[in-house]
């Protein structure tokens, strides 16, 4: 669902990870604990949007934003609407996805390695109790850049599946199964080979 860094020159692209990761929480805070309704919650969304533009990021990618999350929101709008309600369903789905938008935002405009240098700084203080905050920073790290990734092993089993002229279907998890896993262990390999992973 999360992309990772694009080069630009917009005014997200120029603001420091630290203050980026700071109004991210912030909005995260504010869209869990604000009482919103349905005009609001589009309100959100909208708002949301509107950022990717500002942020010097074309309408296209938006639009893939959007499109990625197409399953969480059918999956959980659905659930919610008949477990809950109608308007529960599109103020908790909505608040979601503007925050998944807002994380995409910041990962698209930001490097990599300035989001872990600041996780760094973050977590230092836990070093006292134990903790070690380069390795949960790399934790985090590799998390956020293995959405895309398994996220094209998902595109090119699809490809592959329909250039045979085989349906989707739950047999498609196996290859994407088997292709996750095959990465995970080169980048397992790769981390011990420097020192990292043992």
């Amino acid at each position: 669902m999360i992309s990772l860094y694009r080069p630009g020159t917009g005014i997200l692209h120029r603001m420091p990870a630290g203050a980026k990761l700071l109004l991210l929480a912030l909005s995260a805070l504010g869209l869990s604990l604000l009482p919103l309704d349905v005009n609001g919650t589009i309100g959100a969304l909208v708002v949301v949007s509107a950022l990717y533009p500002v942020a010097g990021l074309s309408w296209r990618a938006l639009g893939e934003a959007w499109w990625r999350l197409r399953w969480l929101m059918l999956v959980l709008g659905g659930a919610l609407w008949l477990l809950v309600s109608p308007t529960e369903a599109v103020v908790n789905t909505g608040r979601v996805v503007a925050l998944l938008l807002l994380a995409e935002l910041v990962t698209r405009t930001t490097r990599t390695g300035e989001l872990l240098e600041v996780l760094r700084r973050i977590l230092a203080p836990l070093r006292r109790v134990g903790v070690d905050p380069d390795s949960i920073a790399l934790a985090l790290s590799l998390t956020i850049t293995m959405i895309p990734v398994i996220s094209g092993f998902a595109a090119q089993v699809r490809d592959a599946q329909r250039a045979r002229g085989v349906r989707l279907g739950p047999r498609a998890a196996l290859p994407l199964m088997v292709l996750t896993m095959r990465h995970a262990d080169d980048v397992g390999d790769a981390l011990v080979a420097r020192g990292i992973g043992r």
